[in-house]
């Protein structure tokens, strides 16, 4: 098991009361559960230690990626999962706001409930083969128009199930900003606000939260810029050299989700 280790871990070792787990790339890999993952959060569990799973993902509705977590032998409570269309339904509800979707049309369903009526707001996920000129170019006029505008992510790519990369939500979004010259409002990771509300739902202070993740930009950099531990992983979405990207570096590196556990949890 190999690792690199900041010499600041052993003291914000010392203050983990919570835990924030990526999941794609993380713990499961093409719908499979990687090497170790479940034993690492059965670990966690058995500590006591408050963990949710967090993911940028913008395709799945909540109630699925818990579905699909429970199908892999992973039984998670709905609050456990923490996704950016969980922050932008209660953003829109709050604000009274209209949302105009470029989204999957699996994800609408998070968006249910909301106002029909209202003051639009433009939302743009990870619509995958549903990005099309049209719909791109209706949210470019809303936002012309001073629409709020908000991202659920800005991740440049995801692991594919062919286990390629391919284009996230960011491009797109970069897309409508550079035609707009207005900037999107990033609710998913990296966003500070993101891992605030994930730590408030821990009921602990950044500080004392760890986030491991595969993803050294959206996980770690994310995490470490909101006060957190930044745990980079070697499985997913990671290649080497990965961990030399962020200016502040990860405070720990490890081969797998359950090195990391078995590190953090002595």
């Amino acid at each position: 098991m190999r690792s690199d280790r900041s010499p600041s871990l052993a003291s914000n070792i010392r203050l983990l009361k919570g835990l924030l787990l990526d999941l794609d790339g993380v713990v499961y890999v093409g719908g499979r559960l990687l090497p170790g993952s479940l034993e690492a959060v059965l670990r966690i569990r058995s500590a006591g230690i408050p963990v949710k799973f967090i993911t940028n993902t913008t395709r799945r509705p909540r109630r699925r990626i818990v579905q699909g977590l429970e199908e892999l032998g992973l039984p998670v409570v709905i609050d456990e999962v923490y996704t950016p269309a969980t922050i932008a339904h209660d953003l829109l509800l709050r604000e009274g706001l209209v949302p105009f979707l470029v989204v999957h049309p699996d994800l609408r369903e998070d968006f249910a409930e909301l106002p029909l009526d209202g003051k639009e707001a433009v939302v743009v996920g990870d619509a995958g083969h549903f990005f099309t000129y049209e719909r791109l170019n209706q949210a470019f006029r809303k936002i012309q128009a001073e629409a709020p505008f908000f991202a659920l992510a800005k991740n440049r790519n995801f692991l594919d199930h062919d286990g390629e990369l391919s284009l996230d939500a960011g491009p797109f979004v970069a897309g409508l900003e550079y035609a707009s010259r207005r900037e999107a409002t990033i609710l998913g990771k990296p966003s500070s606000t993101f891992f605030r509300l994930a730590a408030q739902g821990l009921g602990c202070a950044a500080e004392n939260v760890a986030m491991i993740g595969d993803d050294v930009e959206a996980d770690v950099g994310g995490a470490i810029s909101a006060g957190m531990t930044g745990v980079l992983v070697k499985t997913g979405k990671y290649r080497p050299g990965h961990e030399s990207c962020l200016a502040e570096p990860p405070h720990l590196v490890a081969d797998n989700l359950k090195a990391a556990v078995d590190i953090l949890l002595g």
